[in-house]
């Protein structure tokens, strides 16, 4: 049971981030967004997740993992009641914050259980398996589910679903998992450590967000440049004084973990930058509705959670590295195929080759990634480690979203005809050579390659 709370929780993040998309316009025409505004009903989420996902992490360990993960849960019922019941643009745009926020706190809070309540071995390789599916069924799902509200109900819908999983996730979490302790007062949370590292963190995605939109030398850039840059080297000489700091400095010394923080980041701007030009594919060049388009992603849905569980079973047949490089070989060829199916009078069955491929080595990535970043690692490191981990995941995917969507020619819903068709085609061929290097780093590199270490 505590496992199946776990992987609702995953659930819940990656749904709640997707379901929005396809509500979009219907949010815009009820609230009255401009077209500049509206972006932010998902940059809200985005910056806010990622800049408190490192304070979110240290949180867990130092203030109990059921504690932090009965509060996001919470957290995410209350704001999603209120964003339902919005009737301002700015309401909604504070809701998505808090949800982003939520997120920051549950990730972390869930991965640690994960990586504490099952032993280091065979038993956490299935759990995070099981909590990855669970994440690749909510990003494609979300999509299909968000269609179906949307034209049932409306876009009021997206965010009222929430409530009740949520709440029935609080619930859950505190009667399953095992008490916190009492919080140990000797150990000091690392205050100034966790505001310079939230500020520059968040100042930073912001930036990685509205650039590419707005332009890299507008005023707002600039000073977001500039704060994010004073904010983190603050952080980097508080750390070093810290008798107790934010981020220990011995996690720095764990190759595992950088490596699978490096991994994150990489699988952030390729795997996780595809359904933007999927979606962009469907809908503008063939004409899609929300609910087909939704019906797309059912078979990537799938054939993720298939390899989520196939790369479990690989990593104790072949160890951690093998299986990622394996993973992101056919994750690689998957995009490459992908990109050659992308026609403009092409029918899906083309493109099912290439789907399949790419999503099995996407779930047997995400699974490999996140069992490199908790091997190793002491139990009271493990929510700031998932917290190191899952922040470089969403900074990567800031910035591989912009560098595709730039290397497209700035492709975007507004574009059509031939241009757009070739754009959509660089960016996934783009992405298959990152993913394809990515491979050819871990291939290389000299190390361990046993069941635990990348």
């Amino acid at each position: 049971m505590s496992l199946l709370v776990l992987a609702l929780g995953q659930l819940v993040i990656s749904l709640d981030y997707n379901i929005v998309y396809v509500a979009l316009p219907d949010i815009g025409a009820g609230l009255g967004f401009s077209d500049h505004d509206l972006q932010w009903v998902v940059s809200a989420y985005v910056v806010a997740t990622g800049g408190f996902l490192l304070l979110g992490g240290r949180a867990a360990d130092l203030l109990g993992r059921r504690r932090m993960f009965v509060l996001a849960a919470l957290l995410y019922a209350g704001s999603s009641m209120v964003g339902g019941l919005s009737e301002s643009a700015g309401v909604l745009v504070a809701v998505r914050a808090v949800q982003g926020i939520g997120g920051s706190l549950l990730f972390p809070a869930t991965l640690s259980l994960i990586n504490t309540l099952y032993e280091e071995g065979p038993a956490r390789n299935r759990a995070l398996a099981v909590w990855g599916a669970a994440g690749a069924g909510g990003l494609c799902f979300g999509s299909l589910l968000g269609g179906v509200l949307v034209e049932a109900f409306g876009w009021s819908s997206v965010f009222f679903v929430n409530v009740p999983i949520a709440g029935v996730l609080a619930v859950a979490g505190w009667l399953l998992f095992p008490a916190d302790g009492p919080w140990d007062r000797s150990r000091r949370f690392d205050v100034t450590g966790a505001l310079t590292a939230t500020g520059g963190i968040t100042l930073l995605v912001f930036l990685l967000v509205q650039g590419p939109a707005e332009g890299w030398a507008t005023p707002a850039a600039l000073s977001s440049a500039a704060l994010a840059v004073c904010l983190l080297a603050l952080f980097a000489v508080v750390e070093r004084r810290s008798r107790e700091p934010l981020v220990p400095a011995r996690l720095f010394a764990h190759r595992g973990l950088l490596v699978a923080m490096g991994m994150t980041a990489l699988f952030s701007a390729t795997f996780s930058s595809m359904p933007y030009f999927l979606t962009l594919y469907f809908q503008t060049v063939h004409g899609y509705s929300a609910v087909a388009t939704g019906l797309a992603f059912l078979v990537p849905a799938v054939v993720v959670a298939v390899g989520t569980q196939a790369g479990e079973r690989a990593v104790a047949a072949f160890g951690v590295r093998r299986m990622l490089v394996g993973g992101m070989a056919l994750g690689a060829a998957g995009a490459a195929a992908l990109g050659l199916a992308l026609t403009s009078d092409g029918s899906y069955a083309w493109l099912l080759p290439g789907i399949v491929l790419l999503s099995l080595g996407q779930g047997a990535a995400w699974t490999g990634m996140w069992i490199a970043a908790s091997a190793g690692v002491a139990p009271g490191d493990q929510g700031v480690a998932s917290g190191l981990a899952s922040t470089t995941l969403q900074v990567g995917g800031a910035v591989g979203l912009a560098v595709l969507v730039a290397l497209a020619g700035g492709v975007g819903q507004s574009a059509s005809g031939p241009g757009l068709l070739d754009g959509i085609r660089t960016a996934v061929f783009a992405a298959a050579a990152g993913i394809g290097c990515g491979a050819l780093a871990l291939l290389l590199r000299r190390g361990t390659s046993g069941t635990t270490s990348p």
